[in-house]
């Protein structure tokens, strides 16, 4: 059958300030698509993918109207939902008959809520949509109903129906590799600003899942004992080299902690110097779950750069969104890892439950004590489905817009704060850390490359409109 994946469009202004978006803006190889897209075309599918980012309504619409596909998967994010929903609209305009699926984190939180609140889509994929999509077209093909199919709310003659959900897949070695064949520019696939060395980066995932609990987290693992589900290391040295193979020079790592397994992390290390494999890369690890020896393999096997959540400069804030770090243990990880070279990233969070201005002020006075190389302070976002969103009468208020569940704005209020109390500290956090002449004489002596130079303007351009306006965070 032929089926048609698309990421409705957007710009830049839907999620970030015009004023600072330039500095903010990242285009990812939409891993998730492209898992889907590989399983789709193992099984002998005509698969087309059309991503928005890149492209205008009006321009996927003509698509689809010249291709006419059996079916539909749209992604939706919370915040994008607004659009998944125009697209499917859009989409029976241009014939009834298409079949219109949603998929992504949105409609895997809220389900049948979807199909209730937009009677242009037909399916929801409810779940890892890999088997649940390809036994979905099976039944199309044979003009029959999904009734019994695992992980979908769909519509049976007017009525929606939800059938049970479909078994996470345990052996993710089984799965072919994301399909990045379908991009058809893989340069403009780039992550934000100063977060990558080289050209072209693609983004890879060596597991699914996270053993956390963070209280802001939506994680469709969240019921398992272990939370995580790791590929083989075998497997992902195969990845590894397909990249390379492609012409890709970086990889960024999208696990939530890559060091998870810690003795899987150092082989993984193991073998990218045994291979004497040139690339650089980039991961995300828990504080408390790295050491300098695990620091240095990173290092001296091609990473160069490292994401450390640390939230809050406040210990009750990190017990209160279970994040299960201590501030000595950011203090120690932030350290080692400068100390052996690895380029180092933290994020903060305001609108904590509980959190008050003065403690915001405390993550600010953390974040230039600890001196990252990068710091981005974010407010918090409960994403349906987390923890937090499930319990929101016991912490505070949330928007009714959807298109507000962005990291930038204020979705969430807690009762502890006001919404213009957590603008004014992003606000405030962003001026006092880029700002320190320590930190402004630090990126000059850094600078090597053009990239670095363009990263670095747009970085000023973003910080002058962060001192001469106000309400730099509001989306225009």
């Amino acid at each position: 059958m032929k089926f048609y994946l698309v990421v409705p469009a957007w710009v830049p202004q839907d999620i970030f300030s015009a004023k600072t978006a330039g500095n903010q803006i990242n285009y990812w190889q939409p891993l998730g698509m492209l898992y889907l897209a590989s399983s789709l075309m193992k099984a002998g599918h005509d698969v087309k993918f059309l991503n928005g980012a890149f492209m205008t309504n009006e321009e996927i619409m003509k698509e689809i109207d010249a291709g006419r596909p059996d079916a539909v998967g749209l992604y939706s994010t919370t915040f994008g939902w607004k659009k998944a929903k125009e697209a499917a609209k859009n989409i029976k305009k241009i014939d009834k008959n298409i079949v219109t699926c949603v998929g992504g984190p949105y409609p895997i939180a809220v389900q049948e809520k979807c199909l209730e609140d937009c009677e242009w889509m037909d399916v929801v994929v409810t779940g890892e949509g890999e088997l649940t999509l390809n036994e979905m077209l099976e039944r199309f093909s044979e003009g029959k109903t999904l009734e019994g199919v695992e992980g979908v709310v769909y519509r049976d003659n007017g009525e929606i129906k939800k059938n049970p959900p479909r078994p996470l897949i345990e052996d993710l070695d089984i799965l072919p590799f994301p399909a990045r064949e379908l991009l058809e520019d893989a340069v403009s696939y780039i992550p934000p600003p100063a977060t990558y060395k080289r050209k072209p980066v693609a983004v890879m995932i060596t597991s699914r899942g996270c053993n956390r609990r963070c209280l802001f987290c939506f994680q469709i693992d969240k019921k398992r004992k272990t939370g995580v589900r790791f590929r083989s290391v075998d497997n992902v040295m195969e990845e590894i080299e397909l990249c390379l193979k492609q012409g890709y020079k970086e990889i960024k790592f999208l696990d939530d902690t890559l060091a998870a397994d810690y003795d899987r992390a150092m082989r993984i290390t193991q073998e990218i110097k045994a291979r004497k494999l040139d690339f650089t890369w980039f991961a995300s690890a828990c504080v408390s779950q790295v050491d300098e020896p695990l620091l240095r393999a990173f290092k001296e096997a091609g990473c160069w750069a490292i994401l450390f959540g640390a939230e809050s400069g406040v210990q009750k804030d990190l017990n209160t969104i279970k994040k299960g770090i201590t501030l000595d243990q950011t203090r120690k990880a932030v350290k080692t890892a400068k100390k052996l070279g690895i380029k180092v990233l933290t994020p903060f969070l305001f609108g904590i439950p509980g959190q008050t201005y003065e403690d915001g002020l405390k993550s600010i006075e953390f974040a230039c004590e600890i001196d990252p190389d990068v710091a981005n302070f974010h407010a918090l976002t409960p994403f349906p489905g987390s923890e937090l969103y499930d319990n929101l009468e016991k912490y505070g208020t949330i928007s009714d817009d959807t298109s507000d569940f962005t990291y930038q704005g204020a979705a969430f209020v807690p009762f502890s704060m006001t919404r213009e109390e957590i603008w004014k500290l992003r606000q405030l956090a962003f001026k006092k850390f880029y700002s320190r002449p320590k930190y402004i004489l630090g990126r000059i002596l850094r600078m090597r490359t053009t990239d670095d130079l363009v990263a670095a303007l747009k970085g000023a351009k973003s910080l002058f409109w962060i001192w001469v306006k106000g309400d730099i965070f509001r989306r225009d």
